[in-house]
Order: structure tokens, then C-alpha cells, then sequence
């Protein structure tokens, strides 16, 4: 298995108060730790703007376009957790997942996240979660 989460990309409490804030946010551990080009947050911006990436229950899963592959280094998520709500077009948002994928890996993730966050008190644990190894056990996200 190969982890795309690990503790040092979680944030336990955001300092963005906007979507575009957010973006640059997740966007930014995704570029520190080596896993994307910053071309590629560049690519997360434009998908916001074609689409949106709220998922629904306070999750907002920005990721780039099809035509930023070639940006994406390794396969990697980064989780911030906001303390209050973020307006994202309209929807509260208070997890910004920010997801590179490699090949088709980001598709397990991202069914994995669908299945966790259609569960309001699996939201909840992730809520009242104490420390980023907690949030990281609460996801499990690995890929093989």
C-alpha cells in the first residue's frame, strides 16, 4: 500500500477565510512536500473556476485539471480542517481536501472520502478530532 496521506500534510486548523484563500492553502502542502509543481495549484484555480469542487457536508475537494497531469510529482492528499465555516459559492465548507493524483490513484481516494463524508457523524468524528494522526486514522487513505 502506499500511504497518500500522512500526519505532516494535515492542518488542524486553517487560516484561510475565503475559498480562493483555501485553495492557495491546501494548494501550497501540496507544493512544500514535493508532491506538485506550483504550476499545479495554478490548475486548481482554473477547475474551481469551471466547477465547483464543494462535495457537500462542510467538504470541498479542489484538485487540478486534466491538462495539469504532468504537474503532479508523486501521489499526494492534504487535509486542512477550518475552525469556522468557509462560504464556498454559497455552501459552508469546513475541510479543504486537496488531491494530486498520479495515473487514476486519486479515484480510490476520492470514493473513500465520498463514502466517509455521506456520514454525518463520521464528519463529526473528523470534527471533534483531536490531532492530525486522529483525522488520519479517521480517513485511512491508502492506495495500492
Amino acid at each position: 500500500m502506499n500511504t497518500v496521506l500522512l500526519s505532516d500534510s494535515i492542518r488542524m486548523s486553517g487560516s484561510a477565510t475565503s475559498k480562493d484563500a483555501a485553495i492557495a492553502e491546501v494548494g501550497a502542502i501540496l507544493v512544500a512536500t514535493g508532491a506538485v509543481t506550483p504550476e499545479y495549484v495554478d490548475a486548481m484555480f482554473m477547475r474551481e473556476s469551471s466547477v465547483s469542487t464543494y462535495m457537500g457536508n462542510l467538504l470541498a475537494i479542489p484538485h487540478g485539471t486534466n491538462e495539469s497531469k504532468d504537474e503532479i510529482l508523486r501521489s499526494q492528499v492534504a487535509v486542512i480542517r477550518y475552525d469556522s465555516e468557509l462560504d464556498w459559492g454559497g455552501f459552508p465548507v469546513r475541510f479543504v481536501i486537496g488531491i494530486a493524483g498520479k495515473g487514476d490513484s486519486h479515484m480510490e481516494v476520492l470514493a473513500a472520502l465520498a463514502t466517509i463524508f455521506s456520514d454525518m457523524s463520521a464528519v463529526q468524528r473528523l470534527l471533534d478530532a483531536t490531532s492530525a494522526d486522529e483525522i488520519l486514522t479517521l480517513l485511512g487513505l491508502d492506495t495500492a
